[in-house]
């Protein structure tokens, strides 16, 4: 079935609560495993039931935000979530209470009731009303930046249509077009100040209401984290801060050097990462996907049959077009077993990373689509972005078909981008911790810390006033994640760290490099991150010597590639 085909109705709250409730009870009233299992079977159908509606209404709002019946949809389910946790709730309870725990343990291991002491840590019906708040003023920032059109050399764009502007290779144009995009964001400034103070606020007395000191611990356990904590995260952003921003230093040392500028530069003279412009995808939108067609038949039976599955029905919408919310995701529509990816392809190489990232997410989901508990599809976040950045990585061999004449500047920028992404990306984390250790801070409390921030983990970046919001420490509310999905962007770097680690075996061993990612891939979620890592002989990035070892071969790959005869 066809996207476009699958129904979509509003699940009645009331209907799904009575029945959550039967079968609970049928939990705690069975009589031998046979009962129990039986509810426990059940309980997935409806829950899976539930997920797919309400994924279905997020994702067609998400594709046109102006939409009124989807937007109404949205709010309804925003509404509707937090008030059902509580009898997830009351089933996670009924599970770690039942004498029949030892027969579920052996039959599905003893993973899913260590996720669900964790789960119980985070809700509790006091908090419902800040959790649906919450969702309101998530989607009110999403519509926000999906609503957004930015006047340009006598046209409009939206964000991700702004994007080939802010790496074009003439320095002016490419100048103004930070601007423009910066003036867009600074007349929204006091909106997106106001949402995410309320948020910060609202996240913080959630935590309190639970018990705890604030929200960073709350935090952590909504994450699901399992197997390490703050000082395994702190640790590992003291080892980027030793290891990879001297590196990622030197790469905008040697950028600026090809580009015949002064270091530092601005933001708009690091988009630029070569004279004659930045790498491009060599085809139309359509021929992108149909490049990735020959790419995944070619890599493996297994990822063949999942991407031709995936365009047969219409199970990703990748164009950026008026009024779709912005950025990407995958996702997935359980009724039907399958996943579905959400872009915005914008012209420039993220086109091609899209097609290899979220097909990554996409790819994993589908190998492990028929296990039992459903939540033994997915592992963790940190888990996940192992799939999508280590696909990226895989797709190099292919490369020359989705960037023809460009592929030398893909692949030095790719592998450049992964070492420079992480210390951005710890910033976004450690901002994080800052913002929700002093919840009394004033937006421009908050823009300050992000400006001193920037001088630690990214020094090549000159700060001044020539683009506004940008240059005054505020670009941090350009970044979703940190106003919906607190203390998630840490993962990408663990994640990055690994993705590095499988791209080291692949230039010795293209086939052992897939052989341990599919090893990888194959446990699904039914295991804790360092314990997959270690299932398939991969050091954990949260080892010091790991990064260590990261950083010296990228750095020797970068210095050892031909760029000759590129400007």
């Amino acid at each position: 079935m066809k996207f476009s085909e699958m129904p979509y109705t509003r699940l009645d709250a009331e209907a799904i609560k009575r029945e959550a409730s039967a079968i609970t009870k049928r939990l705690q009233d069975a009589a031998g495993f046979e009962e129990a299992h039986a509810a426990f079977l059940d309980k997935e159908a409806l829950w899976r039931r539930v997920h797919t509606q309400s994924v279905l209404a997020s994702i067609r709002h998400d594709i046109d935000t102006r939409d009124p019946f989807y937007e109404a949809e949205a709010a309804y389910w925003n509404s509707v979530m937090p008030e059902l946790a509580e009898y997830q709730q009351a089933w996670t309870q009924a599970m770690l209470a039942s004498p029949l725990r030892p027969q579920f343990t052996e039959k599905y291991g003893d993973l899913m009731f260590k996720n669900a002491e964790i789960e119980l840590k985070t809700f509790s019906p006091a908090i419902i009303p800040e959790m649906q708040k919450e969702n309101e003023l998530t989607l009110a920032y999403s519509k926000l930046l999906a609503s957004a059109r930015i006047p340009f050399e006598g046209g409009t764009y939206t964000l991700s249509q702004m994007t080939p502007f802010k790496n074009d290779p003439d320095d002016a144009r490419r100048l103004s077009a930070w601007q423009a995009e910066g003036r867009w964001y600074k007349d929204h400034q006091p909106e997106l100040d106001r949402i995410y103070d309320e948020l910060v606020r609202l996240r913080d007395t959630m935590g309190r209401k639970l018990g705890y000191d604030g929200y960073t611990e709350l935090g952590y356990y909504r994450m699901g984290r399992n197997c390490y904590g703050k000082k395994d995260v702190e640790a590992f952003r003291e080892a980027v801060r030793t290891y990879l921003v001297p590196v990622a230093d030197s790469i905008y040392r040697e950028q600026a050097r090809r580009l015949g500028k002064s270091y530092p530069m601005d933001f708009a003279g690091n988009a630029l990462a070569f004279r004659s412009g930045n790498a491009r995808p060599c085809g139309t939108p359509e021929e992108i996907l149909a490049h990735g067609t020959i790419f995944y038949d070619e890599l493996s039976p297994e990822t063949s049959e999942f991407y031709r599955s995936m365009r047969e029905m219409e199970l990703m919408d990748v164009l950026s077009t008026e009024g779709k919310a912005g950025g990407g995701y995958c996702t997935d529509l359980g009724d039907y077993r399958m996943p579905f990816i959400f872009a915005n392809f914008n012209g420039t190489q993220h086109d091609v990373e899209v097609v290899t990232h979220e097909a990554g997410h996409a790819f994993a989901a589908w190998m492990n689509r028929d296990r039992i508990p459903a939540e033994y599809i997915w592992p963790g976040m940190e888990s996940c972005e192992v799939h999508s950045m280590s696909m990226e990585f895989m797709a190099w061999p292919w490369a020359e078909g989705f960037f023809g004449k460009d592929t030398r500047k893909f692949r030095y920028s790719h592998l450049a981008g992964a070492l420079t992404f992480i210390p951005y990306g710890t910033m976004v984390d450690h901002f994080q911790h800052i913002v929700y250790e002093k919840p009394e801070l004033t937006p421009a409390g908050r823009h300050a810390v992000w400006k001193e921030l920037l001088g630690v983990y990214m020094p090549w970046v000159k700060l001044d006033g020539g683009i506004p919001f940008y240059g005054e420490g505020e670009g941090w509310q350009r970044q979703s994640h940190i106003y919906s999905s607190p203390y998630y962007y840490i993962d990408y770097c663990l994640a990055q760290t690994v993705a590095l680690e499988i791209w080291a075996i692949m230039q010795k061993d293209p086939g052992e490099a897939w052989n341990t990612y599919m090893a990888y891939t194959r446990q699904g979620g039914s295991r804790t991150f360092t314990e997959l890592l270690a299932h398939a002989g991969l050091a954990s990035p949260f080892e010091e010597a790991c990064l260590r070892r990261v950083c010296d071969t990228a750095r020797d790959w970068l210095d050892g590639y031909d760029l000759s005869g590129i400007e």
